[in-house]
């Protein structure tokens, strides 16, 4: 008697439970438990058609995916020299750790989605994002000057989720458009309103204003630009592009009062970043984080090579900021909003270099592959190490992994004979 979980309908298990994170990471903050159940569900439909079907689809491919099991690891074997009185964190951090184990051994056992699976999550993407810049910017124009005041406090017009993982994810949906209508992968009556939507999400990640998710866009968009020319050798498109995102920056400080008051702060914070005291600079978002690199740091020193342990940080951190910045007070003690000074301090040398490696790994793996949106996965997840803890909050992680699996699919050994784009 044939099984009833054939692979066409696990395929479509893990459709929906790809849907639910994609959307779970928008509404999180009201389904909190949304993003979860799109991950235990991945990994129980890898895991039945590994049962039923008695094989492992990509088990010649076990050390990309083993590589980013090796960062969950890493999280586990901190806890040998984590103080008693911190034990509690330590559990806490393994289990929101655990997408690193989960997702990759989901995507490990189930052979890789269809193209038009792949196509469709991207597009959920898109218009998820959509919805939800809508959502904010209409926000926005109801507490116009207030927001718009603000941004002289480093603060930004409320998002959900949070505006730095936000202005990424409307990062990867721009980039996510431009590819899908690069290859001729969106029917001809969806083209207007993909490209619609592309246009109006660059021109509200200039709205937001937020650093994180510009860096990112402008950095793919200078990669763009030079793959365009030296790889294609279509100077025209390349000097259109170049062209367009000069334009851009210059039409959004005409037209977006966001825009041009997070410009004024910028120049603000990086003045008081120069300063020799940490008076005025704790209340900045730059010299804040400035100040926590430098402590992070001094932390790093008292154990280089395994670090004081991630669950040991936040106190060791205190320490260093009493001593380092005496007149700061503890409420501008923050972690260091860096991912690599992060797990530096807290893992040491040795546990830095495993982390690059266990992340990385796939990266190279996929080097001499035609992957686009996974390499705009890693410029993005990478770049936004340097300004934040991308790893150490829910949204952080479901964003990071599941995005970077996501991309890795359209690269995977697949007998799907659909002619359309497989997005990789």
């Amino acid at each position: 008697m044939p099984s009833v979980f054939t692979l066409a309908r696990l395929h479509r298990a893990a459709l929906f439970f790809c849907g639910c994170i994609i959307v779970g990471i928008f509404v999180a903050n009201w389904f909190r438990i949304l993003p979860s159940i799109g991950m235990a569900g991945i990994t129980l439909t890898g895991i039945v058609y590994s049962v039923t079907h008695r094989r492992v689809a990509n088990w010649q491919l076990w050390p990309v995916f083993g590589s980013l099991v090796l960062v969950f690891g890493l999280h586990v074997v901190s806890g040998l020299h984590t103080e008693a009185r911190h034990l509690a964190d330590y559990g806490r951090d393994v289990v929101m750790q655990l997408p690193f184990l989960l997702l990759p051994l989901g995507f490990w056992l189930l052979p890789a989605m269809p193209g038009r699976y792949l196509r469709w999550l991207w597009f959920l993407l898109i218009v998820v994002a959509a919805v939800a810049a809508a959502g904010a910017t209409i926000n926005y124009l109801q507490h116009f000057a207030e927001i718009n005041e603000s941004y002289f406090r480093s603060k930004v017009m409320p998002t959900e989720p949070e505006h730095i993982r936000f202005s990424l994810l409307i990062t990867m949906a721009i980039v996510a458009g431009v590819l899908l209508l690069v290859h001729d992968a969106v029917q001809r009556n969806w083209r207007p309103w993909v490209i619609t939507s592309v246009i109006v999400l660059a021109l509200f990640l200039h709205l937001l204003a937020v650093r994180s998710g510009e860096m990112t866009f402008y950095a793919l968009g200078g990669i763009a630009i030079f793959w365009l020319a030296l790889r294609k050798g279509q100077w025209r498109k390349a000097g259109a592009l170049a062209a367009a995102l000069l334009l851009l920056p210059a039409f959004s400080y005409i037209a977006f009062p966001t825009f041009r008051n997070k410009i004024s702060n910028t120049k603000t914070d990086v003045s008081k970043a120069t300063q020799k005291t940490a008076h005025e600079g704790k209340k900045f978002s730059i010299s804040g984080r400035l100040y926590s690199y430098k402590t992070a740091i001094a932390v790093w020193q008292q154990d280089k090579l395994v670090g004081v342990g991630k669950a040991d940080l936040e106190s060791e951190m205190a320490q260093e900021y009493a001593r380092i910045y005496p007149e700061m007070t503890e409420e501008y003690y923050i972690l260091p909003h860096n991912q690599y000074l992060y797990n530096l301090a807290a893992y040491g040398a040795i546990g830095l270099l495993v982390f690059m490696v266990g992340l990385f790994y796939p990266a190279w793996w996929a080097r001499r592959k035609c992957a686009p949106l996974l390499l705009a996965q890693y410029v993005s997840v990478g770049l936004s190490f340097l300004v934040e803890y991308t790893l150490e909050t829910q949204i952080g992680l479901a964003f990071a992994v599941f995005f970077l699996l996501l991309a890795l699919q359209g690269s995977l050994p697949s007998d799907d004979e659909d002619p359309v784009w497989r997005p990789a």
